[in-house]
C-alpha cells in the first residue's frame, strides 16, 4: 500500500461562468480526487478576483483552494484533468510540509487561546480643512 500524503491545490476557474457552473467544475475536481484514492479535507472558495495579468484574454478568475490526502499517483490524474478542462485557467499543486502544518496548528491554537482585544474607542476626526476666521464686521 502506498503512503498517503497531504496536498494542497489551488486553481483558477474562468470567472465568466455563473455560480452553478463554477460549483460543477469544483465538483469534477473533487470527483477526480475521490476516484483516485484521495479524500478532500478542506475546500476554500476565495471567490472572483482580478488577475495580475491576462490569461487566455481573461482578466478575472474564480480562485479555489482544496486540501486533500492521497497517494502520489493521484497527482498525475488530477493535473491531467486540470489540463483537459477548458474552464480551468491555471493550477498549482504542492505537498504540504509537516513543519508548516505544525506551525499552522500552533498559530491557530495561540489565536484561539488569546483574549479578544477590546474595540478601540472611535475618536471624532478633526476636519481636514478649516474655514478661515472672518475678521470682517458686518
Amino acid at each position: 500500500m502506498e503512503k498517503t500524503r497531504l496536498y494542497e491545490t489551488t486553481f483558477i476557474i474562468n470567472a465568466s461562468l455563473d455560480d452553478t457552473q463554477v460549483d460543477a467544475v469544483i465538483g469534477r475536481v473533487q470527483d477526480v480526487i475521490a476516484k483516485n484514492g484521495g479524500s478532500p479535507s478542506a475546500l476554500n472558495k476565495w471567490g472572483r478576483k482580478r488577475l495580475a495579468y491576462s490569461i487566455n484574454k481573461k482578466t478575472n478568475g474564480f480562485y479555489v483552494n482544496i486540501e486533500f490526502t492521497g497517494p502520489p499517483p493521484l497527482l498525475a490524474s488530477l493535473e491531467r484533468s486540470f489540463q483537459l478542462d477548458e474552464m480551468i485557467l491555471r493550477f498549482l499543486t504542492i505537498q504540504l510540509d509537516q513543519k508548516a502544518l505544525a506551525a499552522r496548528a500552533k498559530a491557530l491554537a495561540a489565536a484561539a487561546a488569546a483574549p479578544a482585544p477590546d474595540a478601540p474607542a472611535v475618536q471624532p476626526r478633526e476636519p481636514l480643512f478649516k474655514e478661515p476666521a472672518s475678521d470682517r464686521k458686518s
